[in-house]
């Protein structure tokens, strides 16, 4: 979480009410508090910054676009410079991966300010350089779009917080806005890519990811990008990026005429 803005929103009205109706955040200190989420970790970034991610499969961790660039700068940070720690709590993590490859959105673009245009597509996916087989750390499923109004909870690290996950069980969507979600969830700096999720029939799912905290009519609320459409040209965006990559494979032996050659 490295971005805020003054949000302007037609018909949005943030009401004392609802905000007296959220929870607070709870620090998840212990195995049993924390047991449910953590497939939830912090991603290190470079030497100093961190996000929030989320396996959602063995070897795939969901996060925020943004993550992935340099705030003063706004270049691309090399995926090696990123490192996945899956329940991260006060020293330790139940898995410690290094990413093996890092795709943003293909229509994503990156700027220091949030516009309220962009933020649909503030998403990345990252895989990693070996899958997390753990029984007890196990990858949340998705779900398209909550509706407004829908209860919702978050799981994220974030500035003052860094070393244990903290959770809110109970927060709101307050609108639905451009692919966006404006929630009532508080987020701070390092929030950036935390799971939004909404909880039917006994599931888990995850329905939108963070990707800035804004203020409405001087109420602290949060940005999420919807999942969905976003999500799968994401997911289609690496297919296409793999793709690319196994055609394009050198053959190390000579043939006879003593060439190398690269497949088109």
């Amino acid at each position: 979480m490295r971005r805020w803005m003054a949000l302007s929103i037609m018909g949005l009205t943030v009401t004392t009410t609802a905000l007296a109706q959220d929870s607070h955040l709870r620090r998840l200190s212990n195995g049993v508090d924390a047991k449910a989420w953590e497939a939830v970790g912090r991603l290190n970034i470079g030497n100093s910054g961190f996000c929030t991610g989320t396996l959602i499969a063995p070897n795939m961790v969901l996060t925020a676009a943004h993550c992935l660039y340099d705030k003063e700068s706004g270049a691309r940070i090399e995926h090696d410079q990123v490192e996945f720690l899956a329940g991260w709590r006060d020293g330790r993590a139940s898995a410690y991966r290094t990413v093996r490859r890092a795709v943003v959105h293909p229509n994503y673009e990156y700027a220091s300010h949030v516009n309220t245009g962009g933020e649909g597509n503030d998403l990345a996916l990252l895989e990693l350089d070996h899958p997390i087989r753990d029984g007890k750390i196990h990858p949340f499923s998705t779900e398209a779009r909550p509706q407004r109004g829908s209860k919702v909870a978050v799981v994220s690290y974030g500035a003052g917080r860094s070393e244990a996950p903290s959770l809110q069980e109970l927060c709101s969507v307050l609108a639905l806005q451009q692919g966006m979600l404006v929630t009532s969830c508080s987020v701070d700096f390092g929030s950036s890519g935390a799971p939004i999720f909404v909880v039917q029939e006994g599931e888990v799912q995850i329905v939108s990811v963070v990707s800035a905290k804004a203020e409405v009519d001087g109420k602290a609320v949060s940005l999420g990008t919807s999942l969905g459409v976003p999500l799968a040209e994401l997911q289609a965006e690496m297919v296409a990026q793999q793709d690319t990559l196994n055609n394009r494979v050198i053959l190390g032996a000579p043939n006879e005429t003593g060439a190398k050659f690269v497949k088109p």
